[in-house]
Order: structure tokens, then sequence, then C-alpha cells
């Protein structure tokens, strides 16, 4: 598994994410294509930038295809509140590999290394087992249940933290 930073030609795998209904399934169905482009763009941006980090995941065995994303950026709450968060998503053909964990993994030691993005946070949907499964695997720690904005959407999700910072 190999990882690279998103660019402007990922169009296709932010519509093959953000448009699907089984991706989308426990934030609140899929999204309109409208605005996908505005927001790769930006997002490239943020990566430019090295405000955050979108990196798109790329099989050992197919490094010409994408496999999903995993992304570290700055998440500001309505009252103002900021928190590190990580997020990822893995295509329905290349779940159940291993690659999402690779991948977390692989972000989680860069994050360190690097001195950055602590405390992480992850807000997976409390319906979403996996993605819960994935952060205690991880080392992360729950912290509450709570209701959590996504896109317009109220989701109710669970808040686990990770500590990157050395013992």
């Amino acid at each position: 598994m190999k990882l690279r930073n998103l660019s402007n030609d990922d169009l296709w795998l932010y519509e093959a994410i953000h448009c699907d209904p089984a991706m989308m399934e426990h934030l609140g169905g899929p999204l309109p294509r409208e605005g996908l482009a505005e927001k790769l763009v930006r997002d490239v941006a943020s990566v430019e930038a090295d405000t955050s980090w979108i990196l798109v995941i790329l099989p050992a065995d197919d490094p010409n295809t994408a496999a999903g994303s995993v992304a570290v950026w700055e998440h500001v709450f309505d009252d103002g509140t900021t928190v590190n968060e990580i997020g990822w998503m893995v295509r329905p053909p290349f779940q159940g590999r291993g690659l999402g964990s690779e991948a977390v993994r692989t972000v989680l030691d860069r994050a360190r290394a690097e001195g950055r993005w602590s405390p992480l946070h992850a807000f997976p949907p409390v319906s979403n087992a996996r993605s819960n499964a994935m952060c205690r695997k991880m080392g992360f720690t729950w912290i509450r249940e709570s209701d959590f904005q996504f896109r317009g959407r109220t989701l109710r999700c669970n808040d686990w933290s990770l500590d990157l910072q050395p013992s």
C-alpha cells in the first residue's frame, strides 16, 4: 500500500466516494455531484498549503487505482472549539483487505514522527461498526457519544481521541 497526496485529477474518486449510497450509508446518504469539483480544488489547496493531509490509498497490487482516502485536518465546531480530526473511506471493492488499517496506521505514524495533530479525534457514526472498530484497533480512547454536523446533516457519532505525543 502506498499513499499519495490528493490531486486535481481525483474528481472521479470524490464522486465514487461521496455520491455512492454504499459509501455514504452511515453519513446520511449520497451527496450530489454539484459542488464536488469546488470542494476538490479547496482540498487540494489545503494539501498544498500543508494545512491538511488528504491522501489517496493505492493498493500495492494495483498502484494506479485509488482504493480510497485518509485525511487529517483541523475541524472547527459551531461553538468555535477546534480539534484535529482524522477520517477514512475505502471503496467497496477494496474493503476487507486491510488497506484502511494500513493507511490509518501509516498516517498516525507520520503524525507522531512529525509531532503534529495531537490529540487526534475521529467521529464515526455510532451505526458504523467497522469505523468504530478501527478506532479501537488503532488505540483511540472513546470519549462520548454526541450529535455531529457533517455537511449539513446531523449524525449521532462516537468521539474517539488519540494522544500522539510520546509517553
